[in-house]
Order: C-alpha cells, then structure tokens, then sequence
C-alpha cells in the first residue's frame, strides 16, 4: 500500500494527518467521485503478532464499520465505504473541516470554550446521542477527541470504534473478553469502572465528563494517575462547574450534576429529553410538570455491601488522554496502544505469561516498543501500589516479571526490578513468607549480575531484613540490617539517605528485640542526620521522629514521648496536611500518650476531634475511624463514664466484626473492651462470656501459648474469681502459668 499508495484502485492517499498504536488516518481523493476523503487504515499485523489477538482486532474494525455505516445523522460523521486490501483493513469517510474538542482546549491554552459555545455543543452532541441510543448503538467512549466543532459550527461525534449494538451484547462480550480496555479513564461511567451493565446512560455519563472539561477547562476527576481517576469517577461526588466558573447559567450545571449521577438510574431517561432539557434551558423556559423523566432504576451489585472493585482489566491500563489534542482533523484516529492490557508476544509468537522462566537457548532481541511497553506497565503497577492497591499492583508487576524474563533473561536487571515489585507487594498482603522467598530470590540474582555491594542487591537484601522483621524474626533481621548497613557506609558513606533508611530499620528492629535504649540511641542519631541533610519537616525526618517518639513511649517517657508525637503531628500537618493519614496517625499517638500520662479529658477532647476528621476523610466504617473511636471508649472508661464507654465499645465491636471479621485481633480488642466495661458495671456473667469468646478465638487462630492467649485466659480467670468461682478460676491460672513456663523453656 505504501508503494501505490492506491487502495482497491480508488482511493489515493495523500497526507498522513493521523496515527495511533495500532492504526493511521490519511487525507485521500476517491478517484471515481473526485472528491476528499478520510480514510482509516488497520496497520498489517506480521507473523510476530499473536494471532488471536489479530483476529480480535480485525473484527473490532469490521465491527466499527458496520456499525458506522449504518448511521445517518448530521451530527454523526459519515462512513462511505469500508474493506480490506492486501490484507490492510481501511473505512473510508468524510473527511472533517474542523477542529476536535481536545484541540479546541488546547487551542485555549486549556481555558474552558465560550459559554454558548459550551451550551450549544451540549445541545448538538445530545441531538446526536438521542438518535445514535435509539438505533440500539452505545459509543462507549465519548471523549473531546471523539466530538469535532466544524468550521461552519455544526458539531460531529466521531469513532464509533468500541459502540456496542444493544441486541448483540453476547457477542460484545466475547470482543472485550480479552483484557482489551474499552473506554479512556477520564471519561468513563462508574459502571464501566466495575465492570456492570453499560447501555446509552453510560454515553451519558461520559457527556457530562466532556461537557465539565469543555465548560472548566478540567475534567470532573483530573489526576494523572489512572488508577485515581477512576475511583473517582466510581466514588466521589464532583465539585459543581460553577465553583470553577460563576458565569455558567445555573441550569448547565444542574444538567452536568445530573450528567455525572454516580448511578445510572439518577440520570436523565435519554439524550432526548437532555436535549429538550438544553434547549428549554437556553430559552429561559421551564419544562412542563412530569415532562421530564429519571431513568429507571438498574440495580448495582456490590458484593457483600461494599465498593465494587475495579475490574481485572483496569489492573495494567495507561493513563490514557484528557483533552490534549489529539489525532487529525476529520476523525479521531485510533488509539488501540492506550487500550492493550492483556499479554504481549516475544518476536516468536510466544506469549509472554505465567511464571518466571530459566536461563535457556539465545533468545531474540526484544524490540524497542516491546520493551518501551513494559516500562510503561512497570510504572502503572508502581502508581497502583503508591495508591495502596498492593492486590492489584502485584498482578501487574507478576505479569511483567515473566514477560520480562521471557523477553530480556531471568537475571536482567529490568525482570529482577519487576521480580522485586513483586516481593513488595506480597509483603504489604501479609503474604510474608512467600515474600521472603521472591526478595531472597532477587538478591541472589542481583547479586550475581550486579555484584553484593551494588544499591539494588543491596535494597533486596534489605527487604528480606524488613519481612523477617515482619515474621517475628528479629534476631535473623537484625544480622541482615547490620550487614546491609556495614556494606552501605562502606560503599555509599553513613550520611547516604539509603544508609540512614538502614538505620532507621535497624533502630526498628532493635525495639522490637527489646533493645529499647540502643533503639532510642539510633533512631534520635538518624532523626538528627535526616534533619540536617533532608529538613526537620521532610517526610523522612519526621517518619524516624516518630519511631523515636515509640521508642520513648515502650520506655515510659510519656511526657518526652508526649511532646514528640506533638511535634511531628505539627509538621505533618503544615507539610502534608491536617488531612493526611500520616498526620492523623501522629495525632492519635499524641492522645495515646495523654491516657497514658492520666490527662483522660484531654485524650477525650482530641479523640473526639479525630473521630469526626477521621469519618469525614474514610468513612464510619473505615478501620483508623474505628480505632479513633476505640480510644475514645477507652478514655470515657478512664474517666469512669462506664455506660457511654460501653456502648462505644459494643458499636466498633459490631462494625470492626462486619467489616474485618470476627477473628480480626482488632475486632477481638473491642470485644475484650466490652467485657472491660460490662465488669465495671457489675455484670460479670456477661463480662465473662466475652472475655471467654476472645480467649477461645484467639487460642484457634494463635496457639494455646500465645502471650495473647494466655493474657485473655487471665482475664477468664479474674471474671470466675469475681463471679465467686474461685475454684475454676485457681484451675485457670494454674493451666496459664504452666504454659507460659513450657513456653520460655528452651527447645531440647
């Protein structure tokens, strides 16, 4: 094709005015009509290329032809003809004097467009939809790249490449059943997000995102991260256009709100009675009463009354592209790079999944895109982790550690970076033993291909310290922290930020070995160096201030520890905000340290206060919510307020059990404050049942010896004695006392 430049000896191509991954987009004359044309191209796909995968793609091209052609609407761009020529799939179309909506923005230097531009473009995009919806057709994936504002003012919408026809969804299914994104995240319905039925309100949905950006000059949701926009298109509400631009009539903003309903069922009925709802808008007139419908109610799933989550196919996807210019200016052109999730192939057709293979026969040299690829899915697990999303990012980071492997050799430094991502996630999951095995495993390779003192050998060895830390395996910790910070003040020099981060590790470890005095030495030597080198309010700084405040705590320096904690509560509020849960945790400790030092009212006052910010930031049921307001039962009993404590107690006890389980060590907390409380109260038969239920679970989950169990069978005892069955209680304390003797006696 390139050498004729002819397609099907009619359509010559002329000048390429636009590219995607997997597609371009030429200026072409039809030679029998004599005119202009667009013409859209599948690149040929080699040998190299997975077959299925191909096969996918070509249908989805037919598809979007098919469904294309058959579309007659002045707001909708028209196809002419589609096929397929020496094997190059090509849709033929007109071709669009115009700009985009992305380049519009851009064009604004990303201000928002006139207000009656913005409102007549909602109007015409909405004629639009209501005659696309009632063809049974769904984009899918409205954008500002996808809508073009021609030259004479009439608006387009462009690309129906991913519409789904209504009456065909079986065979849709089986199209994005493949890990093949469908959608770009910035523009996305909630439930596209999670994975529910889509039909015309998610084109909705996706207006109201476009119509925001257009009418703010931002999206509704605007992070660069894919991961966080997404959440919030599925879980926060929008701010109004209106706090972004006060000259919006207030009726747009009403009909954006209305837009960008979380549920489909709160949206309008159709794009039909949106537009009525426009026009009337524009004019100043008011709909007549019941004119106006919601559409029905559809049902949204959410297993076992939470948030849905995020589908599998949202684990490796890109960012994809808010309006920043794209494509040509006729049709948008296509962008299947931004959509590929699923498995890429090496330059034999193999596909690169599963797990992480031997050194074997030579294998070919990875292509750039191939590697570039992988790097850019690297970085999307690394994005997910940083928001928290350890589950997800360690799907990602698996899947590119044997692409990797398979494509560069299993002691590449690019597969052992993503083998120790790997190891990161499996040990921010409690999955710490297999994580000890995948750090050990990149320490070794990283050893052999880098040499023992280079920093990635080292940051592995590092790791395993920190999961042996996580295993109770202190005294195997510490000998790894110290060899790792011997060889990093060798090689790196002691006031290295990766070697005070060792430090900071080992002074961890040593509290925890119960070295209480050398850990409180090291942590203030580290917290003083990093105060020096990095800032007294740098992140880092205050993370080792903070352990140094433990360390004082575990040392009964409660008023060191007191003002300590309140230091770093201070700076972490100016630094990262009053919000942030780091300050909130720093804040937390500071009430800990009241009770401790007897100032109950005080811990009261400021629990109460991190209860509220705490529900407002995560929610009543969020576990740091529960924990503020556990300590504020504890300190309503410390003040002898015995009921309000109770009923505190019994209230995080009965959600910490629906959200975290009944076995959870602090669901167990509660339910031993409840018998704390009804024993002050004088109802120990009750007290007693309580505390027996948490000595039962935790004998189950822990072992008979464990220092928990055998302090909540201490607690059993006191409950019998009180209940004047001091017999039973002797029996029990006996049983205890034994145990904790056959504990601490060493192994033969």
């Amino acid at each position: 094709m390139a050498d004729t430049r002819l397609i099907q000896s009619r359509y010559r191509l002329l000048d390429l005015i636009g590219r995607g991954g997997m597609g371009e987009v030429w200026r072409a004359r039809d030679e029998s009509l004599g005119r202009q044309v667009a013409v859209k191209c599948l690149k040929p796909m080699g040998p190299q290329h997975d077959q299925a995968f191909t096969r996918i793609l070509r249908e989805r091209f037919r598809r979007e032809a098919r469904v294309a052609a058959a579309l007659q609407h002045r707001g909708v761009t028209v196809v002419h003809d589609f096929g397929e020529s020496d094997g190059v799939l090509y849709l033929v179309m007109e071709l669009l004097e115009g700009r985009n909506l992305s380049q519009l923005l851009e064009d604004n230097k990303q201000h928002p467009l006139p207000v009656a531009d913005v409102v007549d473009i909602a109007e015409q995009v909405a004629d639009a939809l209501g005659y696309t919806h009632k063809q049974g057709i769904v984009h899918r994936d409205l954008k500002p790249a996808n809508i073009m504002r021609l030259d004479d003012g009439a608006v387009k919408i462009c690309d129906f490449g991913i519409a789904r026809l209504g009456h065909d969804i079986g065979f849709t299914s089986r199209l994005t059943g493949t890990g093949i994104a469908m959608g770009t995240p910035h523009y996305m319905s909630p439930e596209q997000i999670s994975g529910g039925e889509v039909d015309h309100r998610s084109d909705l949905y996706s207006l109201g995102c476009v119509l925001y950006e257009i009418a703010t000059g931002v999206p509704p949701f605007d992070m660069d991260d894919a991961w966080a926009v997404l959440v919030g298109h599925r879980d926060t509400v929008p701010e109004p256009p209106r706090t972004h631009r006060a000259e919006l009539p207030s009726f747009f903003d009403e009909v954006v709100l209305d837009l960008l309903a979380k549920t489909p069922g709160e949206r309008p009925a159709d794009a039909g009675d949106l537009r009525q709802r426009i026009s009337l808008g524009r004019t100043g007139e008011q709909p007549e009463a019941g004119g106006l419908r919601l559409a029905p109610p559809v049902p949204v799933r959410h297993p076992g009354g939470r948030a849905a989550r995020l589908p599998s196919w949202t684990r490796n996807m890109t960012t994809g592209h808010k309006a920043t210019g794209a494509a040509y200016p006729g049709t948008a052109a296509i962008d299947h790079a931004a959509l590929l999730t699923g498995a890429w192939t090496t330059g034999t057709g193999q596909v690169l999944t599963g797990g992480f293979p031997s050194a074997g026969p030579a294998r070919p040299t990875p292509s750039a895109e191939l590697l570039a690829t992988l790097a850019g899915r690297h970085s999307a697990g690394l994005n997910l982790g940083r928001l928290g999303h350890w589950e997800e990012a360690g799907d990602v980071h698996r899947a590119v550690a044997a692409d990797r492997a398979l494509a560069l050799g299993p002691d590449h430094p690019d597969t052992l970076a993503s083998r120790y991502e790997v190891g990161f996630t499996l040990s921010r999951t409690g999955r710490a033993a297999d994580a000890l095995r995948e750090f050990g495993q990149v320490a070794e390779g990283r050893e052999r291909a880098l040499g023992p003192d280079h920093p990635e050998t080292l940051a592995a060895r590092q790791e395993t310290a920190y999961v042996l830390g996580q295993l109770g395996r202190h005294f195997e910790a510490h000998q790894v922290y110290a060899a790792v910070l011997a060889s990093r003040e060798r090689s790196m020099g002691p006031d290295h930020p990766d070697t005070l981060r060792c430090r900071h590790n080992l002074a961890f470890n040593l509290s925890r070995l119960g070295r209480l005095e050398d850990s409180y030495r090291m942590a203030r030597e580290v917290a003083d160096a990093r105060g020096r080198l990095l800032g007294e309010t740098h992140p880092d700084t205050l993370v080792t201030l903070y352990e140094v405040a433990y360390t004082l705590g575990r040392l009964d320096r409660w008023n060191e520890a007191l003002m300590t904690y309140r230091e770093v509560a201070q700076a972490r509020a100016a630094v990262l905000g009053a919000d942030h849960p780091d300050t909130l945790s720093a804040r937390y400790e500071v009430g800990i340290s009241l009770g401790r030092l007897g100032r109950s009212a005080e811990a009261l006052e400021l629990y109460s206060a991190l209860v509220e910010d705490r529900t407002r930031v995560g929610g009543r049921a969020d576990p740091e919510t529960l924990r503020a307001r556990h300590g504020l039962g504890v300190n309503l009993g410390r003040m002898a307020r015995w009921e309000e404590a109770l009923a505190e107690a019994r209230e995080v006890c009965a959600l910490r059990e629906q959200t975290l389980g009944p076995d959870h060590p602090d669901t167990l907390v509660s339910r031993r404050e409840v018998a704390v409380g009804l024993g002050w109260l004088g109802r120990w038969a009750d007290a007693l049942t309580d505390y027996r239920t948490v000595a039962e679970i935790r004998e189950r989950v822990l072992g008979a010896d464990h220092p928990d169990t055998l302090a909540s069978r201490n607690d059993e005892a006191h409950c019998l004695e009180q209940l004047g069955r001091g017999t039973e209680a002797v029996d029990l304390y006996r049983r205890v006392a034994d145990l904790r003797r056959q504990r601490a006696m060493p192994p033969h």
